[in-house]
């Protein structure tokens, strides 16, 4: 359930800092035996190909028929980069992709970021035959868009605008195209993202793998006194050892008690709650992980709200499946927390159950209340009931769910318990 996925921030010479609280440009110290040990998991990941994006250009171009939709804009993004494998940033400037449902892609572009687009270009589905229509600065980027479409003989179509698209630029080609109607591409965008390629599944599976395994060796070195920042870079470390870029954010004690978390410094002390949270990415497709555990022996009323919560999550995972409601999944679990003594509602359980996971590590669909969307074969999620007790401790365990043809599985084993999270003595 991380909030701002802090690690995906944090460069790779952070990532060396360890126990010793080292600032980023010094030499790093050596790592603890349990995190220098780690051998990189890299060799094991698969690049998406191109010819994965063409299939999905063929099935975004499909939705757009079933939606009644001419085309769709993409700007930078993870959409823009699930269909072209372009990794793009560009601030005010307008990049973006147009993608009929007939004829060819056209994209435009700045004219002094051409030579960077053609380089990526070069590697997106249609190579080195993509349409790019440049802009240069004193000109109106808009005017091109306006030209695309016409060229595609869509100048009256409907355009289905991508989520993430800022108003400026949506408004920006509304004033531009007057006869377009603009829409919501998300029929579109969700209907490719939501479900899962085997080889999607294969990815954010080892991204879980990754996490849990950088979690458990930064673990082995913990001890009283280390701050929660200094057991944050060891998580970082230990993502970095295996290969990838990941991290989590650290709470203890009456902090853990804040889903996501607090800017106060903590000190790790023996009988504190410890909420670890946080993940990888892996070839773009990313792990969501929380554990929960103490150093030294937990209170009696520690277990009883960590066992309400795994059986809660346990609960979720054997209710979800193909055909139900995404809400039902999120009944099922807070009914156990509320059978427990921790509700009604959202009073110590105080978010959803779970969130659609992928490219982005929150995407749709939500398993939340009220929410009809059917569970379908191949979607994934987090699965991450909590209980949170302002003043005393908070407990979430999180691991990622995949929908299968007859229920659901976890791609990580669930935590044991407060003294033992990994599964091992």
């Amino acid at each position: 359930m991380v909030s701002r996925r802090r690690f995906l921030h944090l460069g790779t010479a952070a990532a060396s800092a360890t126990l010793a609280g080292q600032n980023s440009g010094e030499k790093p110290a050596s790592l603890p035996p349990s995190v220098a040990g780690l051998k990189s998991m890299k060799d094991q990941a698969r690049p998406i190909s191109q010819e994965e994006r063409r299939d999905r250009q063929e099935k975004a171009r499909r939705l757009m028929q079933a939606n009644r939709l001419d085309a769709i804009l993409l700007m930078e993004g993870t959409s823009l980069t699930y269909f072209t494998g372009m990794r793009w940033w560009g601030g005010e400037r307008m990049f973006a992709m147009v993608l009929p449902a007939k004829g060819k892609a056209f994209y435009v572009c700045p004219g002094f970021e051409e030579g960077r687009a053609r380089e990526q270009l070069a590697k997106a589905p249609g190579g080195n035959d993509e349409d790019v229509r440049i802009w240069q600065e004193d000109e109106n980027p808009y005017q091109r868009v306006a030209q695309g479409l016409k060229d595609r003989g869509i100048s009256a179509g409907t355009l289905g605008m991508e989520e993430t698209v800022r108003f400026v630029f949506s408004d920006g080609v509304t004033k531009a195209a007057p006869q377009a109607k603009i829409t919501s591409a998300t029929p579109v965008t969700a209907g490719c993202r939501m479900v899962k390629s085997a080889h999607e599944i294969e990815l954010m599976r080892l991204a879980a793998k990754v996490t849990l395994t950088a979690y458990e060796a930064a673990y082995r070195a913990l001890h009283e006194g280390v701050t929660q920042h200094e057991l944050a870079d060891l998580v970082q470390a230990a993502h970095s050892q295996l290969g990838f870029s990941g991290g989590a954010e650290v709470q203890v004690g009456e902090y853990s008690a804040l889903p996501h978390g607090s800017i106060t410094p903590q000190v790790i002390h023996d009988g504190a709650i410890l909420l670890i949270d946080g993940g990888c990415t892996v070839e773009g497709y990313a792990s969501d992980i929380s554990r929960t555990f103490v150093l030294g022996k937990p209170a009696d009323k520690m277990k009883h709200v960590f066992d309400s919560v795994r059986k809660a999550q346990s609960t979720a995972l054997a209710t979800a499946r193909p055909g139900l409601q995404c809400g039902a999944v999120d009944a099922a679990a807070r009914q156990i927390i509320t059978d427990a003594g921790y509700g009604p509602d959202y009073k110590f359980f105080t978010h959803r159950v779970g969130h659609g996971m992928g490219m982005d590590g929150h995407e749709w669909p939500y398993l939340v209340r009220g929410n009809t969307v059917p569970l379908a074969t191949d979607m994934t999620f987090s699965d991450e009931p909590g209980i949170y007790i302002r003043g005393e401790f908070g407990v979430r365990l999180e691991d990622d769910m995949h929908i299968t043809e007859n229920g659901a599985e976890l791609f990580t084993p669930q935590s044991l318990s407060l003294e033992n999270p990994f599964g091992t003595a």
